[in-house]
């Protein structure tokens, strides 16, 4: 009886542990979104195409999406999606004035739709990467945002 009794706590106390860590991973994955969330918001640039952009929705999901919406004042939408499991690393051209962040992924997993274009008509398509206007990005910012995108990658696919 004794060795049942045993048994039957080391089990309750395994499923518990298992019930922790299973929201501990799910509160880590909300923060690590957030986070990128708010340094792509706060340092996006749009003087870099004002005269063409109305407005932007950029936006990372803790489903694991990273969407950037264009408003072009000719009525113009580009949407750009891509799911964070499929992210592969980042690069950073300019200065930390200025410059643009280019999210890479495994393949072309990237979906490009464009929509109201008037020379080229509705598109949808595939690019193994997505650009995002970003300005005062210091080289730690950068470091940040590229460590908080490996690790929600390496969450993400360990939740599969």
């Amino acid at each position: 009886m004794k060795k049942f009794t045993l048994s039957l706590k080391m089990f309750f106390f395994l499923l518990l542990s298992m019930v922790f860590m299973a929201f501990a991973a799910s509160i880590a994955l909300d923060e690590d979104t957030a986070f990128i969330q708010k340094m792509l918001a706060d340092h996006y640039d749009d003087t870099q195409e004002a005269s063409l952009l109305k407005k932007y929705e950029l936006n990372v999901t803790n489903t694991g999406f990273c969407r950037y919406k264009r408003y072009f004042s000719s009525g113009k939408v580009e949407y750009f999606s891509f799911n964070l499991k499929k992210f592969k690393d980042i690069d950073y051209l300019g200065s930390d004035k200025q410059g643009r962040l280019y999210l890479h992924t495994k393949g072309e997993d990237v979906i490009v739709q464009t929509y109201n274009d008037r020379k080229n008509g509705d598109i949808d398509s595939m690019a193994a990467y997505m650009v995002i206007p970003l300005k005062n990005m210091e080289p730690q910012d950068l470091i940040a945002i590229s460590e908080r995108l490996v690790k929600t990658n390496a969450q993400l696919l360990v939740q599969k």
